[in-house]
């Protein structure tokens, strides 16, 4: 199981479909999970922090879970069948840990946990069949040469041409 962190909710064009983007916390593979528009806004209203005048269902839930003296403890996004991730909320630890396991859409879960500051983790398993790694940027060009001329000199092109 890997620690995801939530990058933000994007557009894919020419579609205009969402998409929620997470990536491993220690490594470089990338989960995009295609989802709603009013996920994409709930997502995107807990991540900026935005708190709308009356609660949206995530934030219903959450108080239910907090008023009945629950946690939500951890996210896991376990599976991909069918092209829908499922998801699972653990509560209270989840039953691995004596509490309870719900099962979830993915964009519903990710949108409950950002609201309840819980951890979001991905399956290895899943990881491997949907993740995408990408490398490292490589550094951009402009800097790069930027960096030549602090350590060139006028003396590395003092050349004596033939005549």
């Amino acid at each position: 199981m890997k620690v995801m962190d939530v990058l933000g909710v994007r557009v894919e064009m020419p579609n205009n479909q969402p998409i929620v983007l997470l990536r491993e916390r220690d490594g470089d593979r990338y989960l995009p999970i295609w989802i709603g528009a009013a996920e994409a806004t709930a997502i995107a209203y807990a991540q900026q922090g935005v708190v709308p005048p009356r609660p949206l269902t995530h934030d219903l839930l959450r108080t239910v879970i907090d008023d009945l003296g629950h946690t939500l403890t951890r996210v896991r996004i376990v599976a991909l069948r069918d092209g829908a991730f499922h998801a699972v909320l653990a509560i209270d630890g989840g039953a691995d840990g004596g509490g309870t396991d719900v099962d979830s859409r993915s964009s519903d879960a990710i949108a409950l946990a950002l609201r309840a500051g819980a951890e979001i983790t991905a399956e290895d398993d899943l990881l491997e069949e949907a993740g995408v790694e990408m490398a490292e940027p490589e550094e951009d060009e402009v800097e790069k040469f930027k960096e030549f001329l602090d350590q060139v000199s006028a003396d590395d092109f003092d050349t004596e041409a033939d005549s």
